[in-house]
């Protein structure tokens, strides 16, 4: 099972999305405080339809705690549009923990300095960055086809 970790989420239909495609990936969501919004908005449910129900999500205060959940921090890949490696230079493994960072700026440099692994997805230059519900669709996705499993 992956694990997609949100650093900061700050739009709530993005969280409701990355909420649905964890239950349809059977990923676990980890969240880390603070959100740009209430759990329990309108937004995040209704992007997440009913699904929500059937997440396996766990919430932090802030990174510390979260990293005391890892076993093995090499396993750890955060997801950065400055990183130089592409994602599909990555070994991924069951159990890999996929880091994104908040919409408007992404993984701030004390998160990115605390981990080894910074993958890119590759992208047209006229853009920044991709909607980071579709970034993590495309990370899971490339991670289950390489450990094999169906998406």
């Amino acid at each position: 099972m992956l694990n997609i970790v949100l650093v900061e989420p700050e739009i709530p239909n993005n969280t409701g999305n990355i909420g649905r495609l964890c239950v349809g990936t059977e990923s676990r969501l980890h969240l880390i405080h603070p959100f740009g919004f209430v759990i329990n908005d309108k937004n995040l449910k209704r992007s997440g339809l009913d699904y929500w129900i059937h997440l396996d999500v766990t919430e932090y205060q802030n990174v510390t705690e979260w990293m005391f959940q890892i076993p093995d921090k090499s396993r750890v890949f955060l997801m950065s549009s400055h990183a130089s490696k592409s994602i599909y230079d990555a070994k991924f493994q069951d159990g890999d923990w996929l880091v994104f960072g908040k919409e408007s700026v992404g993984l701030s440099t004390e998160v990115l300095a605390l981990f080894e692994n910074h993958l890119t997805i590759p992208m047209s230059p006229l853009i920044r960055s991709f909607n980071i519900a579709n970034s993590v669709a495309f990370v899971v996705g490339e991670a289950k086809r390489q450990i094999g499993l169906s998406v």
